[in-house]
């Protein structure tokens, strides 16, 4: 490597090492991340449901812990993992990293359990006792996050230099657990990253989702229309994502992080008990919608997932190939890199338009809930915070990659997610 390209390496490792609070933020987010997982299970099926209750709801030991609770999760992981192996899909190559194929099975994953919890739906199981599993279920699968990410890091120190994520090689032992010292781990040919970026946690959001509709069944004889809303919006997100699985390739956790406690974290125990906070408020909390307002939330979550699809399709559609007939009247601007940049269609509104989709469909998320309550609404204000924090972390690396081609885009394209306002 030439003396330019290690500077450039080291000025790149040291300014990664400075997200998300460097090495105070590598302490502090592994305690209280998993504290505010539990803490808003507690509240979400608590009377108040308030995030300012003081003393704040505690639970007991006995809460914490059913031994059917390690059964499941761990038997959901190991289901998973023999759909993951099986011949399912396409193979797709990756050429902008190490990894060197992936099978796309996540949507046949996703089906594969529909049909399942069906069968156990039809033999008579108590789907809704996932509502009482709740934390058993999360106590488990933050002990998993633990122990798997400790395991990543002492397997790091065996993986060749080149299979190393440059901003979790800093030499910082509690900043490299946090953020992940190897790229793309593997077992064989068996991607330990991909599997759990878009398989068991993002699908266990759904089947959690459906326990939680299956306890109002228990209840009130019937599931609520803004329980139903709920969980129909987020399985079309869940399967979006699963059928579209091609394009997690080119995303920043896959292409840039490396594989540590913040991303197993994220999808084994965040995305399935936070992201759906919604449904288990509506176990304690019924609420009434009328049909004008549920067509507003429809509508509002369907622009959300227009403007999130189209403008996602367009920038795959690019990337693979730039003449295609819906993308090749774009107007682009060349980089030194060799790539080129889009200014006009989805990508020349805002910078992110995907981002503006995503943030429209998790408002209709949490207006079901009504608006007596901050609770439901913790997952919209909590993903701006994490959207904004990604897109200042994209804007650092793109104005390093492309420099004054960047730099012309930004002032093209000005605002960052939201027209005329960011």
């Amino acid at each position: 490597m030439r003396p330019n390209s290690q500077a450039l390496k080291h000025k790149l490792s040291h300014d990664s090492e400075r997200e998300f609070g460097g090495t105070l933020g590598a302490v502090c987010i592994p305690v209280f991340l998993p504290l505010t997982v539990l803490f808003l299970i507690c509240l979400s099926r608590s009377p108040e449901a308030s995030l300012f209750q003081w003393p704040p709801p505690l639970p007991s030991t006995d809460q914490l812990w059913d031994p059917l609770a390690p059964v499941l999760l761990l038997g959901w992981f190991a289901l998973h993992a023999v759909i993951y192996l099986m011949p399912l899909g396409k193979v797709r190559h990756a050429t902008t990293f190490s990894v060197v194929c992936f099978p796309p099975s996540g949507f046949h994953g996703l089906c594969i359990s529909g049909v399942f919890l069906m069968l156990l739906l039809g033999l008579g199981a108590p789907l809704g006792y996932l509502f009482e599993l709740l934390l058993p279920l999360a106590v488990c699968a933050i002990a998993v996050s633990f122990l798997f990410s400790i395991y990543l890091y002492i397997r790091s120190f065996w993986a060749p230099s080149y299979e190393l994520a440059l901003g979790g090689n800093t030499g910082n032992p509690l900043y490299d657990f946090f953020i992940g010292r190897e790229l793309n781990p593997r077992i064989g040919d068996f991607d330990l990253k991909y599997f759990c970026e878009l398989r068991p946690g993002l699908i266990g959001w759904v089947v959690i989702n459906l326990g939680m509709l299956m306890k109002e069944v228990e209840l009130r004889g019937s599931p609520s229309l803004a329980m139903i809303l709920v969980n129909s919006f987020q399985l079309l997100y869940v399967a979006d994502a699963l059928w579209n699985e091609e394009a997690v390739l080119t995303t920043m956790d896959i292409v840039h992080d490396g594989f540590g406690f913040m991303l197993v974290f994220g999808d084994l125990a965040w995305v399935p008990f936070t992201y759906g906070l919604q449904a288990a408020f509506l176990v304690v909390h019924p609420q009434t919608l009328s049909s004008l307002k549920a067509a507003v939330i429809i509508a509002l979550n369907g622009i959300g997932y227009y403007i999130f699809r189209q403008s996602n399709s367009q920038k795959n559609q690019f990337r693979r190939d730039p003449t295609h007939p819906s993308v090749a009247r774009l107007e682009t601007i060349a980089t030194a890199t060799g790539k080129r940049l889009l200014v006009s269609g989805w990508w020349g509104l805002v910078r992110h338009p995907n981002y503006l989709g995503d943030l429209l469909m998790a408002l209709a998320w949490s207006l079901p809930c009504g608006f007596s309550h901050l609770l439901p609404y913790f997952y919209v204000i909590y993903f701006t915070v994490l959207l904004i924090h990604r897109e200042a972390r994209d804007e650092r690396q793109c104005r390093a990659k492309y420099g004054l081609a960047w730099d012309t885009y930004c002032r093209r394209v000005p605002y960052r997610i939201f027209p005329y306002i960011y």
